[in-house]
């Protein structure tokens, strides 16, 4: 149930209540016939799930929602640690400041792009590949969506085995009380940031539909970085009564992105804003079709029918080399060294058929949710190809042979059923199973390394578990708490050896692990918070070790390494209150505390295995914490927000001082940074929003990635500006 402040809905049912007393008109001794009143109410921080919602269960799980129209945060440039600046624990690694890409991770795990989420629009899923390369590349504007929901890790036995659980955007509906309604918003702002976003949307009959368009150009905070990115959906849905709906989606992104290349620590303390690549480039293009049929079957059950697939490309060109090999024109030819072409395509397609009953044992009303999912994925990747010299984005190749040239195919069917026993009026409890069976087939050629020493067959057969309760205290207050396994599918960086001097472990395995999660959530007067502890395992993660063969000679060996254990406490209070009839202040705080350690595990240092016992998880920071205010008068409302997050290590070794060549591993210092919004509404069809992120101009960096874009330290965006004007008609 949507949580509306208490005050704000004691004055909006009393002002109702007042309009009917006054627009009623008698008709006889009798009847009344009550004049029509529109009520208008606003939902503001975030809020747990109900129960049940469409086909999903959410009883005994940790679950949030924030709703961006209604809060004050740079929504074009995609600023993540304030779009979700509410939901408490949440990891972001800035990798450009045009928003190109989401990366952020909970609980210690990866933040590249997203990957450790079954990440989600409307339900449908838009992982590229869930088990050769789970990142996102598919990225809608944020101005198409309007609430984001987050079911933790306990949500894999409905959703999909991620660690991290389920992210699901939800977008902006068709208007249902005309048939055309409109909305633009247009950005301006820094580095010559131009963004137009541009939606229509109407019902007709027993039809809605609603489309958008949006374009954005921007320059980056550092030298040679550019962005020009592009995204349109179109949703049509066909409603014939009341208890079915068919809903047909396209939706596509693409961007080009200049990358300016990663620096080294002495680069970054010198001028943080200066590149070392200009001829670096990527470029994704992403489709994802969709079929939706929700049909209302009974007064107690209804079935859900999905059929997706995301479709696309994920191309690079660049001078792929360490920081310290600078880009320059070679003396002999007076040109710039080849670079390096990459492409891989796409073709995910994913099918699930759901279902939720309610059934009824005595007087208590209990919930069953089960289905299957079926997924056909085909990763095809071509990679070390021989480019141009040139330096715009060409994927020209001057020598046809790719130096990788492989398809990792899997089929894999996932049951799952869970259901909700209501044992007492204020105590429910949940248990569920999921079975996932799969294989993974790889095949091609790789220039550089014998066919018969890869692993070309992979198998994923897990059962996974889970248990929960929720104990209301009150109708607005509860505990919840759950336990549920999750795995970790082998991907594809996990199983192609980068050179000769690399084996990978024939025997090499998925890891494997759980979350678990206690939590007490509700809201009184003017209070809400929802704070938890959790705990999450992750076994067999993946590593590398030093072998040696029968000869002598050393090579790197590509296996499971050990387990970690992150725990930790997330929090998010919240106060509101009604300081007289026009304004209103609120106050929060987002915290996190954990510790993620690797409990057992060893890894390749030089020529030697080392023993990482009691080593600090990578990314994984001990604190992360997000404190904001907001005050709200008339049509004005002004925010400020503090983001804090303590320092990380870039590896599992926890190396402190980077190498001076490369700044590729070392610590990452913490940052604390301050963010400025507002928003004026002037009418009900006219808003301007302004944001000032890092009013400080503090100059940091979040992670130093290992792979793509680039081993290195990348900086993150300083003070930067933006202002959006919104016009719905």
């Amino acid at each position: 149930m949507k949580q509306i402040n208490k005050i704000s809905c004691f004055i909006v049912f009393s002002i109702q209540a007042s309009l009917l007393c006054a627009q009623t008109k008698k008709v006889n001794d009798t009847a009344h016939v009550l004049t029509p009143v529109i009520i208008n109410a606003y939902v503001t921080g975030q809020r747990s799930l109900g129960e049940t919602e469409g086909t999903y269960l959410h009883s005994g799980k940790k679950s949030e929602t924030i709703y961006l129209s209604k809060e004050n945060a740079d929504i074009t440039n995609k600023i993540a640690r304030q779009v979700f600046a509410k939901l408490p624990g949440i990891f972001v690694y800035d990798m450009d400041g045009a928003g190109n890409q989401v990366n952020i991770a909970s609980r210690g795990l990866d933040p590249h792009r997203g990957w450790e989420f079954n990440i989600r629009k409307d339900g449908i899923l838009t992982n590229s590949d869930m088990y050769g390369y789970p990142a996102s590349h598919y990225s809608m504007p944020l101005e198409s969506i309007e609430k984001i929901e987050l079911v933790r890790g306990t949500g894999s036995l409905q959703y999909g085995a991620q660690f991290g659980g389920m992210l699901n955007y939800i977008s902006k509906k068709a208007d249902t009380t005309k048939p055309f309604s409109f909305e633009a918003i247009n950005t301006i702002g820094s580095y010559n940031l131009l963004s137009s976003f541009n939606a229509i949307g109407g019902t007709i009959g027993k039809i809605k539909y609603y489309a958008y368009v949006s374009r954005k150009s921007r320059d980056g905070y550092r030298v040679n970085e550019h962005t020009d990115s592009d995204a349109e959906a179109i949703v049509l849905t066909y409603e014939p009564n009341q208890k079915l709906s068919i809903r047909v989606e396209w939706a596509r992104s693409t961007y080009t992105y200049r990358i300016p290349g990663p620096l080294t620590d002495a680069m970054f303390y010198a001028d943080p804003r200066q590149a070392t690549r200009s001829r670096n480039y990527f470029s994704p293009d992403i489709h994802v079709p969709s079929v939706n049929i929700n049909w209302q079957i009974g007064p107690r059950s209804k079935i859900q029918f999905v059929s997706s697939a995301v479709l696309g490309k994920r191309n690079s060109v660049m001078f792929d080399k360490p920081t310290n090999i600078a880009d320059t024109i070679v003396t002999a030819t007076m040109q710039y060294n080849n670079r390096q072409v990459d492409i891989d395509r796409f073709k995910s397609y994913t099918n699930e058929l759901r279902l939720l009953h309610n059934y009824s044992i005595g007087q208590k009303i209990n919930t069953l949710v089960a289905g299957i999912q079926y997924m056909n994925n085909d990763l095809h990747r071509r990679q070390i190809g021989k480019g141009t010299t040139g330096s715009d984005f060409d994927l020209t190749l001057i020598d046809p042979t790719w130096g990788r040239d492989v398809h990792l195919k899997t089929t894999n069917i996932a049951l799952f059923a869970e259901n909700k026993w209501q044992v007492l009026k204020d105590l429910s409890i949940t248990a569920g199973a999921r079975i996932e069976m799969g294989k993974t087939d790889m095949s091609g050629t790789i220039n550089y390394y014998p066919a018969n020493q890869l692993p070309v067959s992979i198998s994923h057969e897990f059962p996974l578990y889970g248990a929960g309760f929720t104990y209301a205290v009150s109708p607005k207050i509860q505990f919840y708490g759950g336990w549920s396994q999750a795995y970790h599918p082998m991907v594809f960086k996990d199983l192609i050896p980068s050179s000769l001097y690399e084996k990978v472990d024939p025997y090499i395995r998925d890891a494997s692990g759980y979350n678990a999660e206690i939590g007490f959530r509700g809201n009184w007067l003017f209070l809400k918070w929802d704070v938890t502890a959790f705990l999450l395992e992750e076994n067999n993660r993946f590593g590398t070790l030093a072998q040696s063969d029968a000869s002598g000679t050393l090579y790197t060996y590509r296996t499971n390494i050990g387990n970690s254990l992150n725990k930790g406490i997330e929090m998010f209070i919240q106060g509101e209150w009604q300081l007289n009839k026009t304004t209103s202040l609120s106050l929060f705080t987002s915290t996190a505390f954990m510790r993620a350690r690797y409990k057992k595990a060893i890894v390749k240092s030089g020529n030697d295995n080392l023993d990482i016992k009691g080593n600090k998880v990578e990314s994984a920071p001990d604190l992360t914490t997000r404190n904001g205010i907001t005050l709200r008068t008339g049509k004005l409302s002004l925010s400020a927000l503090y983001s804090y997050t303590s320092s990380t290590f870039a590896d599992a070794l926890n190396i402190v001082v980077p190498p001076a060549s490369t700044g590729a591993v070392g610590l990452v210092p913490a940052y604390g940074l301050l963010d400025m919004n507002a928003g004026i509404y002037f009418l009900k069809t006219l808003e301007l929003k302004i944001s000032i992120s890092n009013l400080a101009n503090k100059q940091y960096f979040t992670k130093r990635p290992m792979f793509y874009p680039g081993p290195g330290v990348w900086p993150s965006e300083g003070r930067n500006f933006s202002a959006s004007l919104t016009i719905r008609m």
